[in-house]
């Protein structure tokens, strides 16, 4: 299944590459929202709250009420999670909450568990080299990506893992560390990092691999997303 990524910041659709360079910026906000419509899931982070320079709310609410999205961004506790829920999201993506310089804060899973129940409760897993990196990415763990999905497990409905080497680079995903991962986990697994066409998806679909997908579909070539700009929808 393709999941669309709306990233915020500013006010402003956009995508970064690696997190750090500006690709794609508009303000069209509804021809975006028309282009998704029909899909069961649109991501949506809010870069700023990830990055403590503010936040969209405002925004995040209207696309709430407009698409299914699952929401993360700066989610770093189980009020902040409440809120995106009570802002319409269906579900919510907690990363760096879940970790510390020990590894993966197994008490601080459960609680958002049980406070938000499993189906609302999306882990984020961000690696880079097969490490996982926090804090917006600046941060390195001595934890591997595949064991911080195990341990993880027990807790979240779904996982979102970002390879981060390839994040915005549209050069293919690693397509071995997206099985082992798969293998970690019998949870949903919803991988990104530099996914470039539809085949690709449909490549991770036969393995029971969802994908998020954001600077290939604002940036690349329209006809390598018929379910964005054409035909089917869904997974």
């Amino acid at each position: 299944m393709l999941i669309p990524s709306i990233d915020l910041m500013g006010g402003k659709i956009v995508q970064l590459v690696q997190g750090e360079r500006l690709a794609f910026a508009t303000d069209d906000v509804d021809a975006w929202v028309a282009r998704f419509e029909g899909f069961p899931v649109v991501q949506l982070i809010d870069l700023d709250a990830a990055k403590r320079q503010g936040d969209n709310s405002p925004l995040v609410r209207q696309l709430c009420a407009r698409l299914p999205c699952q929401v993360g961004g700066g989610i770093r506790t189980i009020d902040d999670a409440r809120a995106r829920i009570d802002a319409g999201a269906k579900r919510v993506i907690v990363g760096s909450a879940l970790f510390d310089g020990q590894g993966v804060r197994s008490s601080e899973a459960e609680r958002f568990s049980e406070a938000l129940s499993p189906e609302r409760f999306v882990a984020a897993v961000d690696s880079r080299n097969r490490r996982v990196v926090v804090d917006g990415w600046r941060t390195t763990l001595d934890i591997g990506d595949v064991e911080a999905v195990r341990v993880l497990s027990p807790y979240a409905g779904a996982f979102l893992a970002t390879i981060v080497d390839g994040e915005g680079l549209m050069r293919g995903l690693n397509t071995e560390a997206a099985r082992e991962l798969r293998q970690a986990t019998a949870r949903q697994l919803i991988v990104a990092g530099g996914i470039r066409n539809q085949a690709e998806v449909d490549d991770l679909d036969r393995e029971a691999i969802d994908a998020v997908v954001g600077m290939a579909i604002y940036t690349g070539n329209p006809g390598a997303f018929p379910t964005v700009y054409g035909q089917r929808r869904g997974g």
